[in-house]
């Protein structure tokens, strides 16, 4: 089997060749003890989605990694208008995606996917918001809804304060700092759109198809 580094012990490991074609682009990076995920050989690939919440602790949820027609067969909640966004990375760091669908009345009026080979779960949920807010005419009235705290919190509460001090704060660097102020820019372009944050994985049906989008590259059918 392939071997690579540990960028964390550096020590050698090994992951099936087959892992590696279903999943091209994948530069596995963590040993099995250090890997975010449950085992670095796990054949399934399934992503991980880590929701922040207020005091900065996380928990850890699996992707079921639906295609979209599986979503729309199994879940049926929630709101039935709003543009929902969804990025993960598999493992965090890694390899990862972002997904946004236009849903008005249950019909969907755009929708949007996309890959990188070396990101952040953080970094994909920022991409999403702002391909979102992209899609989105700037006199548009709706919901933008991502399942990170994290977005919500950065753009709404913190980062007009960063702004205020020339982009700086005092615990250091600010991270992913060139989307946070795309994203701050694109949200205010948008004064009749309402950020705001939903539940991962609570059975809605929209959030969950962004989230088959986010993982659309680790499937060979959409």
């Amino acid at each position: 089997m392939p071997n690579f580094q540990c960028s964390v012990c550096s020590k050698a490991f090994e992951v099936p060749q087959a892992a590696l074609d279903k999943y091209p682009g994948w530069q596995p990076k963590h040993c099995r003890e250090h890997s975010k995920r449950r085992s670095a050989r796990e054949p399934q690939l399934l992503a991980q989605n880590t929701e922040v919440g207020g005091a900065g602790r996380g928990r850890t949820v699996r992707e079921e990694n639906l295609t979209i027609g599986q979503v729309l067969s199994k879940y049926s909640g929630g709101p039935e208008s709003g543009v929902f966004t969804d990025g993960s990375a598999a493992p965090n760091p890694g390899p990862g995606g972002w997904g946004v669908v236009w849903v008005a009345g249950g019909e969907i009026l755009g929708q949007k996917h996309g890959h990188d080979p070396d990101t952040t779960n953080n970094r994909m949920e920022l991409r999403a918001l702002i391909e979102a807010f992209k899609m989105l005419p700037e006199d548009a009235v709706a919901k933008v809804l991502t399942d990170s705290r994290l977005c919500v919190n950065t753009i709404t509460q913190w980062a007009p304060g960063w702004e205020r001090k020339g982009w700086k704060k005092k615990s250091g660097p600010i991270k992913n700092l060139e989307l946070v102020q795309e994203l701050l820019r694109l949200y205010r372009s948008h004064p009749k759109c309402e950020l705001t944050w939903v539940a991962a994985h609570s059975g809605n049906r929209w959030n969950e198809y962004a989230d088959s989008l986010a993982t659309a590259w680790m499937r060979d059918k959409l």
